[in-house]
């Protein structure tokens, strides 16, 4: 006959692991409150716990360190965000100007949907160097564009080393075009901002003529 640690046993008729989660979704909330409208720079383990309602021993059930909860609300808001992107593409009709519009919006509507998280991308990734880090969301980006162009097109103009590095300087452009937008550096509304990365999407389906021209 076995018996189960106290740390195991359910409260309140909650399992043990289903707490643990719980803790762990309120500490992500609330380093997601403390990075996104205040700033990491005055992040503080005590802090962070105060904001989730928790004592401060809980932190470390989940986290290593401040830096390891950041990386996590910057990966959990991230796979949130690639969702939403997938799923504006698949419920979009299968035409390149609907397509890149669909996923256009569902990018530029998620990081305004939520305050904290364009002050993010405006802000925090450029303030603390551990951020960059994940920059390699752009590759993400990249190959999300890249099976979208695989899916829609019969026949895809470009290279597949061509169509990489079109991915990478479309996406790599959005982000830096949006941190822009996000920080207040360009005076323009949400749909010209759309409108014009829409726009300049399509323009891709263009440049393989041009590279034969230039590299022939």
């Amino acid at each position: 006959m076995t018996s189960s640690t106290p740390s195991a046993r359910p409260y309140r008729g909650m399992p043990a692991e289903q707490r643990r989660a719980r803790r762990r979704a309120a500490l992500l909330e609330a380093g997601l409150e403390v990075l996104g409208r205040h700033g990491w720079a005055t992040a503080t383990v005590r802090g962070v716990c105060r904001q989730a309602g928790l004592n401060d021993r809980y932190f470390y059930e989940s986290f290593t360190d401040l830096d390891a909860l950041l990386l996590a609300v910057v990966d959990d808001q991230a796979a949130q965000g690639t969702a939403a992107i997938l799923a504006a593409a698949a419920a979009a009709p299968p035409r390149l100007r609907a397509r890149a519009r669909a996923v256009v919006e569902a990018i530029v509507d998620f990081l305004s949907a939520d305050p904290r998280r364009g002050r993010i991308l405006a802000h925090e990734f450029s303030a603390h160097p551990l951020l960059q880090r994940r920059r390699h969301l752009v590759q993400s980006l990249a190959a999300i564009f890249t099976a979208q162009v695989h899916e829609l097109l019969d026949e895809v103009p470009l290279s597949a080393t061509d169509l990489h590095l079109t991915a990478l300087t479309v996406t790599a452009g959005l982000w830096d075009l949006l941190t822009s937008w996000f920080r207040g550096d360009l005076e323009i509304g949400r749909d010209h901002l759309v409108d014009y990365v829409v726009a300049f999407l399509l323009t891709t389906t263009e440049l393989a003529p041009a590279l034969r021209h230039r590299l022939r």
